[in-house]
């Protein structure tokens, strides 16, 4: 296929369709599974190259044998074709939280549900703040997915859907165990959320300074140390504010996702490369945030936090220019 052709899009879909809000790693992702399991969804995208490129090609998934396939999808950069949307999944990065609660405030549905299954913590809160809280829901995912080129997406190892309780999410739930992704119910999945939180903030902005993917921390002895360091420091912030953690350990809960993951680049890493903002203000500085507000010192944290905002100084991951009206 040439880039002069465009990929057959799907029909129109009714109101029932789910939609996606994004066009990165986990969107495609999650676009691709719905699409092969028959799930009718829409997307809702801003970067223009993530558009164009699903337009044309659709989705392309490389799963993890290396096998791909391209499913044709329905995307828009207009919140107003997906009026009456009665489920949507909040994909995209956290500091786009806020554009996409403006962008479901126009076309979710009165009885609509917005799932998030965002990086870092805040972003409920943003979408309730514009939603009303009973409209938004939250969940938290292992899944991982590497952005190839836009539109394109490998998958980066299996994981689960942990779902708080909700009124309105069960037909969402159903929906994605039909695309076959596995799910879990939580009563309140704030620690699971904090528990992935402390890993992010371990293992993302080192890879994203040392330029390196996850396993390389582990053999270096000073950014092994540096990575508990965090750790620590994140989970006595967790502590402090009544969380109990999902592990007992976050120094060895770190470290074994980083090894898990050992060939992977983080998410904070690929968006430096690409010169896109990153999500440290929902992770590390979130943790000096909360930090601040517990009484916790969190010097590592802020540090990572200062040097990753940094690196945009260098031209290496310049702030997006729309960054501080979203």
């Amino acid at each position: 296929m040439t880039e002069a052709d465009t990929f057959p899009t799907p029909p129109a879909l009714s109101t029932e369709r789910t939609l996606i809000v994004g066009s990165g790693a986990m969107a495609c992702l999650f676009a691709a599974r719905l699409a092969a399991g028959g799930v009718p969804f829409m997307m809702l995208a801003n970067w223009a190259p993530g558009v164009e490129a699903l337009r044309k090609f659709g989705v392309r998934y490389i799963d993890a044998e290396g096998n791909e396939q391209a499913y044709p999808v329905q995307i828009t950069q207009l919140a107003s074709e997906c009026a009456g949307t009665r489920y949507a999944l909040v994909l995209v990065k956290s500091w786009q939280t806020a554009r996409a609660a403006r962008q479901l405030a126009e076309c979710l549905d009165a009885d609509g549900l917005a799932l998030t299954l965002q990086n870092g913590i805040g972003n409920r809160e943003v979408l309730a703040q514009v939603l009303g809280p009973q409209r938004v829901a939250l969940g938290v995912t292992t899944l991982g997915a590497n952005l190839v080129e836009p539109g394109r997406v490998r998958s980066a190892g299996e994981g689960v859907i942990s779902l708080s309780t909700h009124p309105r999410l069960n037909p969402l739930a159903d929906l994605l165990r039909s695309a076959g992704f596995s799910l879990e119910s939580v009563p309140d999945p704030t620690a699971l959320l904090w528990g992935k939180l402390v890993i992010n903030a371990a293992i993302n902005p080192l890879t994203a300074i040392l330029g390196v993917p996850n396993g390389e921390l582990l053999k270096r002895p000073t950014a092994a140390a540096l990575m508990a360091g965090v750790a620590r420091e994140a989970a006595a912030v967790a502590v402090a504010q009544g969380i109990r953690l999902p592990y007992p350990d976050p120094v060895v809960a770190a470290e074994t996702i980083a090894r898990r993951t050992a060939a992977n680049r983080s998410s904070m890493l690929q968006d430096v490369v690409r010169g896109a903002p990153t999500e440290i203000d929902a992770i590390n500085g979130a943790i000096v945030q909360a930090g601040q507000q517990t009484g916790v010192p969190t010097p590592i944290n802020r540090t990572l936090w200062q040097l990753v905002k940094a690196m945009s100084g260098k031209g290496i991951g310049r702030e997006d220019p729309q960054r501080g009206k979203v």
